[in-house]
């Protein structure tokens, strides 16, 4: 071991994960204006470039040439500082997703196998949590420091909402580390692989954790809404009825590192969706009897499609669905959310314990997730007439 292990190699592909996750932005932007477009029934960008494909450069362009202001009586410090709070952590979060198995390279005598991803952290998942929690700190300081009421109550409105979903976030994540017992994402990796064998091919995705743990998915996706601050949880950035919140102050290079924050922050909690729940960078079917593309390009492509598809399902959401009130977002964290999140722990861990292995742990743990789904949805629309027949 020596520099090259130590400093070259992982500075090499820290440098690269950030100038991959800075130009991803511009690029999910386009992505989602035309699919919102589309949604609509409108074009949406087509001015600047071939199909508006310039348009979110020109639009970061503008943002860089406005005016840099700073409130005259706001605490000029914190109020540099909690854009870089929220777009750091968002930035280093991403560093324990693995893209692919280890790679190993040789050059004459020179030798080494390189994991594919920043780091393997042993305990990868709370650096994940941990992660999210500091971007909190962001918001609430953005909204504090400006000196502004209004972007204080803002901010303290985002804050509760924050928190609110990290207690699910993190409690939804409880059932997939029992079944694979350890705290490091690529040995997660490992544990949805090993399919049953079928007209030579190897059904791995019958082993994701999609199927191990669906409530659990359905959590996670949930409270990543609300941390992500996307429709219908986008009270901390809603638009002209809401101003903005705790941002309202800011403008130029800062509002646009608030904006950057929230769209690595998405591809950041599709990429840890995508490794956790849905085979991470396996492919879903591996076919025997086909040439194998080389780790180095199969790894981050299954991983990348994931993460396109599920950055999609994000548009798609925000093209079809309204925006709660701040009542009911807060009922669904707390009266619904965290009580299922707790009783999927406790049903994971009692079906675990019964010591059973293999298919018959994965049959087990699907029946059950699906059974307290059904349960929730008879429960809600039980609530949702009574509601109605109260109204009338």
């Amino acid at each position: 071991m020596n520099w090259i292990d130590y400093l070259l190699i992982p500075g090499i592909k820290a440098v690269l994960t950030v100038v991959m996750l800075i130009l991803s932005v511009p690029v999910m932007v386009l992505m989602e204006r035309k699919l919102i477009g589309r949604i609509q029934q409108r074009p949406g960008p087509n001015r600047v470039g071939p199909w508006g494909i310039l348009q979110t450069i020109v639009d970061g362009i503008k943002l860089l040439l406005k005016e840099d202001y700073i409130p005259p009586h706001a605490d000029r410090a914190l109020f540099i500082l909690a854009p870089m709070m929220t777009l750091i952590p968002a930035m280093l979060a991403i560093a324990i997703v693995p893209l692919g198995p280890p790679i190993e390279f040789s050059f004459g005598d020179w030798t080494r196998t390189i994991p594919l991803g920043v780091t393997d952290l042993p305990i990868g998942i709370l650096f994940y949590l941990a992660l999210t929690s500091v971007g909190v700190y962001g918001i609430v300081l953005a909204g504090w420091s400006s000196n502004n009421k209004y972007s204080l109550l803002g901010g303290i409105r985002s804050t509760a909402q924050l928190i609110s979903y990290e207690i699910t976030l993190g409690l939804s994540l409880v059932g997939v580390i029992l079944i694979a017992g350890t705290f490091n994402v690529r040995d997660l990796v490992a544990s949805q692989t090993g399919g049953p064998e079928f007209l030579g091919m190897h059904w791995d995705f019958l082993t994701w954790h999609l199927f191990r743990q669906p409530l659990g998915l359905m959590l996670f996706l949930v409270a990543g809404f609300a941390e992500v601050n996307r429709l219908p949880f986008d009270l901390p950035e809603g638009e002209s009825e809401l101003g903005a919140g705790f941002h309202t102050e800011y403008s130029s290079l800062k509002f646009a590192m608030f904006m950057m924050a929230e769209y690595i922050n998405i591809l950041t909690f599709s990429a840890i969706l995508a490794t956790l729940f849905l085979g991470g960078f396996h492919a879903p079917i591996a076919v025997e009897w086909l040439p194998a593309l080389p780790a180095l390009i199969s790894g981050p492509l299954w991983l990348g499609l994931k993460i396109f598809l599920l950055f999609s399902f994000f548009i798609l959401v925000r093209g079809t669905l309204p925006r709660l009130r701040y009542d009911q977002l807060m009922d669904l964290g707390w009266k619904v959310a965290f009580p299922l999140a707790v009783a999927n722990i406790v049903v994971t861990a009692a079906i675990i314990a019964t010591g059973i292995q293999g298919a018959w742990l994965g049959l087990g743990l699907f029946a059950a997730g699906v059974t307290m789904i059904l349960v929730m949805d008879l429960i809600a629309i039980s609530i949702k007439r009574r509601v109605l027949n109260h109204a009338v």
